[in-house]
Formats: structure tokens, sequence, C-alpha cells
């Protein structure tokens, strides 16, 4: 794996050390900065894979600070993921219109921190299509085509593969059917939404014999995401 920079904007000082310290042990070169202005010294001056941006922040807030990087042509391909406490649709719409990557509500766990970031440098092309995915206790190997809880290999159909590599990308994050169905199958592909509740099932049922179904979780009204946290 190449060496990956990540910029840290984070104020609160406890805050910006624990992701500090959660980014090195994964493996990640990390630079850090407590306003929008001390990060773009920091840009000008350093290599930047990824931002990972608080969305309030003293002075210029975080959202503000991202709208106009990515107006900035030579920052505007730098992916940004945004840290919040705000966790209503809209203020998430709102950080995903001023051109996040994704956005992460406070507290979140360091393992889906680590996938959510693993998850966007591989959609921008940082990891290439290789790598593993890991979460639960369940491994992925995408170069493999392998999936293993412990020691043990499951056998999964090529959709079911896919699907379960999306969640494992993409943690915590709920999808209606239809995004499944965009996302899995492919925008061309013209089936029946049902389609994705049966790959549920087929799944599920193999988790079951390694007591992970419940990783996979219905949330009534909307759909499915996939998360360690109940």
């Amino acid at each position: 794996m190449p060496e990956i920079n990540v910029l840290v904007v984070e104020d609160e000082e406890a805050i910006r050390e624990m992701l500090t310290m959660v980014l090195e042990q994964a493996s990640f070169t990390v630079n850090s900065a407590t306003d929008a202005q001390m990060a773009m010294h920091l840009l000008k001056e350093n290599k930047t894979d990824l931002i990972l941006l608080d969305w309030m922040l003293p002075g210029i807030s975080g959202v503000e600070w991202a709208r106009r990087l990515k107006k900035d042509e030579s920052h505007a391909e730098i992916p940004i993921i945004l840290l919040t406490a705000r966790g209503e649709e809209e203020d998430k719409v709102k950080g995903l219109d001023v051109g996040a990557d994704d956005y992460i509500t406070k507290p979140f766990s360091p393992r889906e921190l680590i996938a959510r970031i693993r998850a966007v440098l591989r959609r921008t092309g940082k990891y290439g299509k290789g790598g593993k995915l890991e979460l639960g206790g369940i491994s992925l190997d995408i170069e493999q085509h392998r999936i293993t809880v412990g020691e043990t290999e499951l056998s999964v159909s090529p959709t079911e593969f896919r699907l379960l590599e999306f969640f494992l990308s993409h943690p915590g994050r709920v999808y209606s059917r239809t995004q499944l169905l965009d996302q899995v199958w492919g925008r061309s592909t013209y089936i029946e939404e049902r389609t994705v509740d049966v790959h549920i099932r087929r799944l599920r049922k193999i988790l079951a014999e390694h007591q992970r179904e419940d990783l996979i979780q219905t949330v009534r009204g909307f759909g499915y995401r996939f998360s360690e946290s109940t």
C-alpha cells in the first residue's frame, strides 16, 4: 500500500489527538490543524491524500472551507470526510452538497472511521482496486475474490460477493433497495427491488453459520445497513 497522507482538521485537542493516534495505528501519515487557516497552510506545504474535517471550527466553518476547497482547482480533487455531531438528514445533505465525499456522525468507532477512509480512498483511486476489507470479523480479499471468517472461507455467489463488498466499503450508512440496485447491480440493470431482499436473505443465511447475520440490519421504511452497532 502506498503512503497515504491524511490532514486532520479538528479544534478540540482531545479529539484531534485521538484521531491522530487511530490513523497512525492504521499506518496513515497524519498532519493536523486546529482551524481552516492553519489547514490551508499545511495543504500548501504537504502532500495530502484525504482531509478529515470537523464541521464546527473557529472562524471559517468546516463545511464552508470544504465548499471553498472544491472550487479551488489546485485542491478540488482531494477527498473530504466531514466529522460532525449534527445527525439530521438536512445537515448530511448540506455537507454532501458542498462536495464532501463522505459524512460521519459523532460518536463513531475507530473501525468505522478507518473503513470509511479506506472506502473513500478506493473510490478516488488512491488504493486502486486491490486490497482487503475487514469489519465485524469478516475479511474480504478483493484481488483473490475470497471472503473469510476466521480461518473459514465462505462460499457466495458473484452477486453476493459484490453486495458484501459494497456493505464493507460503506459501513454504518443506510441504503435503499434502489440505491443498492444502482451500486451493486448497475444502473442499466432492470430488475425488481425485491431481488435485493432475496440476496440479503441468502447472505444473512451464510453469515448466520458464523453468528454474523446481525451485521446486515434492516431499517424499516428505508432499506439496509451494515454495522457492528445495534
